[in-house]
Formats: structure tokens, sequence, C-alpha cells
């Protein structure tokens, strides 16, 4: 008999199991506000939204991912144990499992209305070949699922995208995107201990033509700790969230930024562009997506020669606007938005990531 306070063994896997169970009427448990749902209420709505995680909307119940099985190239699509949930990995692991084959993921699906879906990505002027998928077992980690505050929640299973080199993901035929000088405002949890010097570890807008089309055509999310030459970097080792506007990573307005290194084992990376009444103006920021606030890490100008910008509206993950496909790196979720989102905001969507309950490695409860 256990004591006076003290819950039975058997209650934690009572609770997941429990999670795992069709809610009453086929409704979603209560839970905390989710990324895309914050963007919208705020005014400036995702008009792509990328996990392999989790659920970006509270209403949203379609594919996160799909995966193909290397045995007999049958595709399976992932998606929330619930609207608005963590992914259902259990369907991954039962339709990957044998020694004789794995699985890769082939495709990251848009949960926006935009339909801004991310396949494996074609040659480039970098890399002319056809980038490879991740392997879709490489990356178990743990986020909660259950009901808001700490009732009925627990951790449950889910894999990370990561990337390897020679991995990426494009659309270049996309929805809704900011294009020109238009703002933007891009949202991404990465891993923090995952990442190398290379170009480019990215999430975000690119070229439309897979090519280097100079500067100001992108305006993407990098993470690592390129340094050197047109990878500017900032202080010690790294790694940095920097913004690769192409034909650089940029920290600032300036080769020598300083931001400070960044240790955290799961990272919020945001870059902000503005327009309008503020040309030539971004901003980069980042924090623990496991707790607190942002930091700031630049809010000012532009780097000469990068106002106003030529952004051209193709989606890219893990890779450089011309398939430059040698950064490593793990991506988890990812929003994008047409619109510079103020810094309230912000720390709502912060706020959203951490109560998501991100956690290395899994284990069973």
């Amino acid at each position: 008999m256990p004591g006076s306070g003290t819950a039975p063994r058997w209650l934690p896997l009572l609770l997941f199991l429990a999670m795992l169970l069709p809610t009453a009427a086929g409704a979603s448990p209560a839970l905390p506000p989710l990324p895309c749902d914050i963007l919208r209420d705020a005014g400036t709505p995702c008009v792509a939204a990328h996990s392999t995680t989790r659920a970006l909307y509270a209403n949203y119940s379609g594919p996160l991912y799909e995966v193909r099985r290397s045995s007999d190239k049958h595709r399976l699509d992932v998606g929330p144990l619930f609207a608005g949930g963590p992914a259902n990995a259990s369907r991954q692991e039962v339709f990957c499992a044998g020694v004789l084959t794995s699985c890769v993921i082939l495709r990251i699906y848009d949960q926006s209305p935009n339909q801004n879906h991310l396949a494996t990505a074609p040659p480039g002027e970098a890399i002319p070949l056809p980038d490879r998928g991740c392997n879709a077992a490489k990356d178990k980690i743990s986020v909660f699922g259950g009901t808001a505050g700490t009732a009925g929640r627990y951790p449950v299973p889910v894999y990370g995208a990561r990337f390897e080199g020679l991995m990426g993901y494009r659309n270049d035929t996309t929805t809704g995107m900011a294009v020109g000088d238009q703002a933007e405002s891009i949202f991404a949890v990465f891993s923090g201990t995952h990442y190398n010097n290379f170009c480019c570890f990215d999430y975000g807008n690119a070229e439309t033509d897979n090519k280097n089309d100079h500067t100001g055509t992108m305006e993407a999310l990098y993470f690592g700790n390129a340094k050197g030459r047109l990878n500017h970097g900032g202080a010690g080792k790294g790694p940095w969230i920097m913004g690769d506007l192409e034909s650089g990573l940029w920290g600032a307005d300036v080769v020598e930024s300083n931001e400070t290194a960044i240790r955290h084992a799961f990272v919020t990376a945001v870059l902000k562009g503005d327009s309008g009444p503020a040309p030539g103006h971004w901003a980069l920021k980042g924090g623990d997506a496991q707790q607190g606030n942002l930091t700031v890490f630049w809010d000012g100008a532009r780097p000469s020669g990068y106002a106003p910008m030529k952004k051209q509206g193709a989606i890219i993950l893990g890779i450089g606007g011309d398939n430059s496909a040698l950064g490593v790196g793990t991506f988890y979720e990812g929003c994008i938005v047409k619109g510079y989102t103020t810094a309230a905001t912000d720390e709502d969507v912060q706020r959203s990531i951490v109560d998501a309950g991100y956690r290395l490695p899994y284990r069973l409860p």
C-alpha cells in the first residue's frame, strides 16, 4: 500500500494511456494557446506552419508529415493524437518497424490554409543534386500532451527532423509569402546541440529559381557556428542565430557582430524584417525553448546593400537558397508570418513553445 499522499506507481501510466483515448464528443483537450492561434489573434496570421512534433493550431487535425518506408516504398501520413495535440509517433514506429527497413521524412505539411507543404528539395546552383529526406527515427524526444496547466499533462514521444548533410526541403511555388520588401516574421525551434559551421541550416524565405540571386533575395533563419568570409557569426565559438539574407549570414548590420553564443538544449529563434514606415529595419531574437523570455540579439538597420529587400517567396528548410546543403541541425517546428510582429506577440509565442514541454531524451513513463 502506498503511504499517505503518495501516488500509486501505476498512476503515471494510467494518465498516459488516458491521453490516447478520444475525448468526449470528439473534442480536443483544453490546450495552452498555440503559436498560429496567437499570431492570428494578433492580426499577423501564419502563412506557413511546419512541425514534426505537434499541431500549431488548436483546431488542426490534419497530417504533420509523411514518411516513406525503404523496404517497399509505401508511405504514411503522421498526424496529431488529437486536434491541436502532439504527433502520434506510435503510427510511425509501427509502420517503420523491422530490422530490414527504415523510414525517411518525405514531406512536412503546411498546417496553414495556404498548403505551402515542404517536399525534399530539388537540385540547385550550389549542389546540383536532389536532397535526401531526414531519417524519421534519428531524433526521438518528448513534448507534453493533455490539458493546460499541470493536471493531465504527461510527456509523449515525438520525432524531430534531423539534418545530417545533403538533406533539405523546399517549396518554390508558395502562396501568401512575403515578396520584395514586404514585412515578414519567422519563428522556429531547433536543437541547440546539433549544428556545424557550414552553410546553410536555414528555415525561411528564399529564391524561387534555386540559385544565388544575390544580396537581399533571401530572408531566412540560420542556426550554427559558421564564421569567416561571408558568414559573420558572433562572439566566441557559437552557435548563433543569424539571418541568411543571401550572399552572407548576418547577426547585425556589421561584419564583426558580437552576439553571445547560445547554450540551450532547445532553441527558439526569431527573425523579423520590417517595411513601410521603417524600411531597412530588422531584428533577431532567441531564447531557451524550455523556459524564460526571448533575448534581443539585434534590432536595428539592415547591413549595407540589403534595403530594400528583394524577397522571392520560396520556402526552404535545412538548406540555403541555392541548395547549399552542407549545414546540419535539427528542426522541430516553425512558422512564417507576412507582417512584423510586436514584441508582446513574440513573447506570447515563446510562452506557447515553453508550454509545449520539449524534453530530451525521451524516456518511457
